[in-house]
């Protein structure tokens, strides 16, 4: 603390970001739950012939946000993997990743660093359709790549390892940097798949369309089914509850160290008034007895008692017996601020 009791520059820094971090990690827990209930309280529909007479009674032909359960087919013709045969799918991604080891010169460690250096997705119209395969109604789902998860599988993998010479290994100790080589990987979204598409769900024409929500919630397409999906989402609302918490204890030990300091400096202050007082009062009782030559064979340390001890060597009279007892160790002369090696009695007759 510093003088006044107001906390240290550091002290302030402190109590600040950590109250930033608790309001931050606070701000992602509530919009985690938001999307837990919002999710929780999405309506679930069935690929029936029901569907359609549902979105003819809904305001505006739609469902903000549904939960709607089917099988992947493709519209048009499907995209057919560049790697595997016979697999074929309506999304494609295709993958370079360059994987390295940086030298950190912080921590004097080779590190694992990947970049992304190319990145092609594919995609073709496709619906759900009921799992059983029959020909009832399907849903065409629009903008799959602005999901907020969407469920695609790894169908290859290769890692193609760089060929280093030896100056090429002296060149990368040089420059921190070591290339391990080239990840190359194709994710696909097959046609079969069992998919849970939870977003608005509107009647266009004669299509069902499932798409991106208006309110600002997540659009899922995923592999899982809702109740995983529902049970992942609430795994994550209480993992960020209890960082929220373990934060916000910390903000509050934080403040409650610097207002004890405060506290204390208060408390301090106060018994050094009561002190300066007692002080006061002490010598406008001696001045109004017996006036000065009391006052002037007063211990300087209580102003009560009469002075008994010398000090030496400095030879200086001004304390009483009890007060001396009471000086802190190494004892000090209160006059002159000189160790005391020995005191003598001073007896008045």
């Amino acid at each position: 603390m510093e003088g006044g009791g107001r906390p240290s520059a550091s002290q302030a820094v402190l109590l600040a970001a950590s109250t930033a971090i608790t309001a931050l990690l606070y701000s992602v827990y509530r919009q985690k739950a938001r999307v837990a209930r919002g999710l929780e309280g999405a309506r679930k529909v069935r690929l029936d012939g029901d569907l359609r007479a549902v979105l003819l009674e809904a305001p505006g032909r739609c469902v903000p946000y549904a939960v709607i359960e089917g099988v992947v087919r493709s519209v048009k013709e499907t995209l057919s993997s560049q790697f595997v045969e016979s697999c074929k799918g309506v999304v494609q991604r295709l993958t370079l990743q360059e994987h390295k080891m940086v030298w950190n010169r912080t921590t004097h460690l080779w590190n694992d660093y990947e970049k992304i250096i190319h990145q092609r997705t594919n995609t073709t119209p496709f619906d759900l359709v009921p799992a059983e395969g029959s020909a009832g109604v399907t849903v065409r789902v629009m903008k799959p790549l602005e999901a907020a998860e969407l469920s695609l599988e790894t169908v290859y993998e290769k890692f193609h390892p760089s060929v280093q010479s030896f100056t090429d290994v002296i060149g990368h100790y040089i420059s921190g940097e070591r290339p391990k080589g080239i990840q190359e990987t194709e994710q696909m979204l097959k046609v079969g798949t069992a998919l849970t598409g939870v977003g608005e769900l509107v009647l266009d024409n004669a299509t069902i369309k499932l798409q991106p929500p208006k309110q600002g919630m997540p659009y899922y397409l995923s592999s899982l089914d809702f109740e995983s999906l529902l049970q992942k989402q609430e795994s994550s609302v209480r993992f960020w509850k209890i960082l929220t918490v373990v934060s916000g204890f910390a903000t509050c030990a934080v403040l409650f160290f610097l207002l004890r300091k405060q506290y204390r400096h208060h408390r301090e202050r106060q018994h050094l008034r009561q002190m300066q007082e007692e002080f006061r009062q002490a010598q406008e009782r001696l001045m109004s007895t017996d006036g000065g030559e009391i006052l002037k064979n007063a211990c300087v340390v209580c102003l009560s008692s009469t002075k008994s001890c010398v000090f030496l060597e400095c030879g200086h009279v001004c304390s009483c017996q009890e007060c001396y007892q009471a000086l802190p160790k190494p004892k000090k002369c209160p006059i002159c601020r000189q160790g005391i090696t020995r005191v003598v009695p001073l007896y008045n007759s």
